[in-house]
């Protein structure tokens, strides 16, 4: 099959949207399909306001055309609502093809951290954008049933895996130069530090070790003048990453606007617990896989993210490794596959 991927998060942007769909068109093209990756790399760019390292396309509806119709898709499939996953969407509709969408990130709650949008005029807003869609392919229940309830259509599950030969499993926590001199238990932190991740939480619970963040964002440099007991390691390549996971007591985090997680997933393949709150994100990511028992797996879950982080020490790596295990890219990728909507033929 030709697929069309039409995304606003693609490399060199370092988060886990970008990781998700970098390994879901790896997973598709080892299959056989040919894969499209339509990105802003492709376009004329500009910085996102407020979030550097983020480009977005400038006005890219006429380029877009052109490689859509070059490529004569037999799906087409929008990841994200930037500006490439709008003009996917105006292009799809003014033609009267279907298509699929992805509800990656909860950004009405971000603009409203940031820009203190209203969160109804948010909401109203993606819902206008994935309404025309066949199917919005979301990550956990717990965001099925949010957008449910604010009205969004043709929701289907699509849940994530994570790189189990990457995220190699520890059976017990390793050293490394950058970590090495702090005093233990280290609480870790992985991922964007901007408004949406409530990281001060995390940076401001009591804490008798140490507390080491590996991310760059928008608040980076505020939260730097307030917490200089923090070891700040910025971005990480992926292979380091994984060294850096192996090598901490515990992983905290602390965001309750997540719709999936996927730093959780890799550290816990790492062997590396993890403490969260108890929102939709963690309560999915550390779900038991049976169904049989109403605990979290591989971590701890609770209002007080101090405690959670303290009890999470506690539980068994190799526990751990086993919950991320339940997360397969195999069938991520099938379910992936099964929503999307064939184009009808000779219509691009």
């Amino acid at each position: 099959m030709k697929i069309a991927l039409i995304t606003d998060a693609w490399r060199p942007q370092i988060n886990g949207v970008v990781t998700t769909l970098v390994e879901l068109v790896d997973q598709l093209m080892a299959q056989g399909h040919e894969v499209e990756v339509v990105h802003p790399g492709l376009f004329q760019t500009r910085p996102c306001p407020g979030y550097a390292g983020i480009e977005l396309a400038v006005r890219p509806d006429a380029q877009l055309k052109a490689q859509l119709d070059r490529f004569v898709p037999d799906a087409i499939h929008l990841a994200t609502e930037g500006p490439l996953g709008w003009a996917a969407r105006k292009y799809c509709v003014r033609r009267k093809l279907p298509f699929t969408t992805a509800f990656h990130t909860r950004f009405p709650e971000i603009l409203k951290a940031a820009l203190r949008v209203p969160l109804w005029m948010g909401y109203a807003l993606f819902r206008h954008f994935h309404k025309p869609s066949s199917g919005v392919m979301v990550p956990t229940q717990g965001v099925m049933r949010l957008l449910d309830g604010k009205g969004f259509k043709n929701l289907c599950s699509w849940t994530h895996g994570v790189d189990m030969a990457l995220f190699e499993f520890c059976s017990s926590v390793q050293n490394h130069p950058a970590l090495d001199d702090l005093p233990r238990p280290v609480a870790l932190y992985v991922g964007r530090v901007s408004y949406e991740k409530n990281i001060d939480q995390f940076l401001a619970m009591p804490w008798h070790g140490s507390k080491v963040v590996c991310g760059v964002g928008p608040l980076e440099a505020s939260l730097k003048q307030r917490f200089h007991d923090v070891r700040w390691l910025g971005v990480l390549p992926r292979d380091e990453l994984a060294k850096v996971y192996a090598s901490a007591d515990v992983f905290t985090f602390p965001s309750r606007n997540e719709t999936f997680g996927l730093v959780m997933l890799e550290a816990m393949a790492c062997g590396t617990p993890v403490a969260a709150f108890p929102v939709d994100g963690p309560l999915e990511v550390l779900r038991d896989p049976s169904g049989a028992l109403n605990l979290p797996q591989g971590g701890v879950l609770h209002e007080d993210l101090a405690l959670a982080s303290l009890e999470a020490l506690k539980v068994p790596r190799h526990n751990a490794r086993l919950q991320a295990l339940s997360f397969s890219w195999d069938e991520a990728t099938r379910l992936f596959e099964s929503h999307l909507v064939k184009v009808p033929p000779r219509r691009v």
